[in-house]
């Protein structure tokens, strides 16, 4: 099994992420702006929201001569004897603002072993996590991060999931169909949210994006409750926009 590689935004915003904190972290007694410029060679318009996002998380830090150094963040997470628990951390903290922003459940998953994992979840009393009424290791073929996870793999590398999970009918809307299914996923644009609509479970919608760090198939996701079906697709992609955010804790 192998994953597709394809180039989305969130990945290119990752990298130059990256490229800045290397940077700033050269840099122990602080960097500029227009130091940052010249070293890494992305302009104002690029760098200005990069910054501003890296202050956001505490990943650098901005002293009284307005240089920028690294953060608290970063510091916990580059400690190897806590990069576990800091990471966690972290993540959870990213999920649950995530949750705020978007306004719904919001949940990290991983393709680990060949099975769809829920990695972390962040909801609320006005934001409940969709009810599990059948395991996500299971039915992939009808979950908007199942999908999103497969989507991130091989033709082989679905044909062998599909080949160990049945792919039952949970509802209606639910695809039982291989062929189709694979006709589907091989046809979904990366940089586009993959849906469901109520094919898990009656009265939730969901979507997902992919997060791909490593040799390890990722997604973020959400659910909303089908009478907040309108605000789906935006909500999908205010999720995408903001996966940068989970891609550079994953990779720091």
């Amino acid at each position: 099994m192998a994953l597709k590689h394809e180039p989305t935004a969130p990945y290119d915003s990752t990298q130059d992420a990256l490229r800045v904190l290397e940077t700033v972290a050269r840099h122990t007694t602080g960097v500029t702006d227009a130091e940052l410029t010249r070293e890494t060679g992305l302009g104002t318009e690029r760098l200005t929201p990069l910054l501003r996002m890296l202050r956001r998380e505490g990943y650098v830090e901005q002293i009284t001569d307005g240089a920028y150094v690294t953060g608290a963040a970063l510091t916990r997470l580059a400690s190897a004897h806590h990069h576990e628990e800091a990471l966690r951390g972290r993540l959870q903290q990213t999920l649950e603002r995530l949750r705020d922003c978007i306004g719904a459940a919001v949940y990290l998953s991983r393709y680990v072993d060949g099975e769809v994992t829920v990695i972390q979840y962040a909801d609320g009393p006005a934001t409940p996590a969709v009810n599990e009424w059948v395991d996500f290791r299971s039915c992939a073929h009808a979950t908007a991060l199942g999908k999103s996870l497969l989507g991130q793999l091989d033709h082989d590398g679905r044909r062998d999931h599909l080949s160990r999970h049945k792919m039952a009918r949970l509802t209606s809307r639910t695809i039982t169909s291989d062929k189709l299914l694979l006709s589907r996923l091989a046809s979904q644009p990366p940089t586009v949210p993959v849906l469901d609509l109520q094919e898990y479970a009656v009265g939730t919608v969901c979507a997902a994006v992919p997060i791909t760090a490593g040799s390890t198939a990722g997604c973020l996701a959400l659910s909303l409750p089908v009478e907040h079906a309108h605000r789906l697709r935006r909500a999908a992609d205010t999720l995408n926009r903001n996966a940068t955010r989970v891609l550079l804790s994953l990779a720091i």
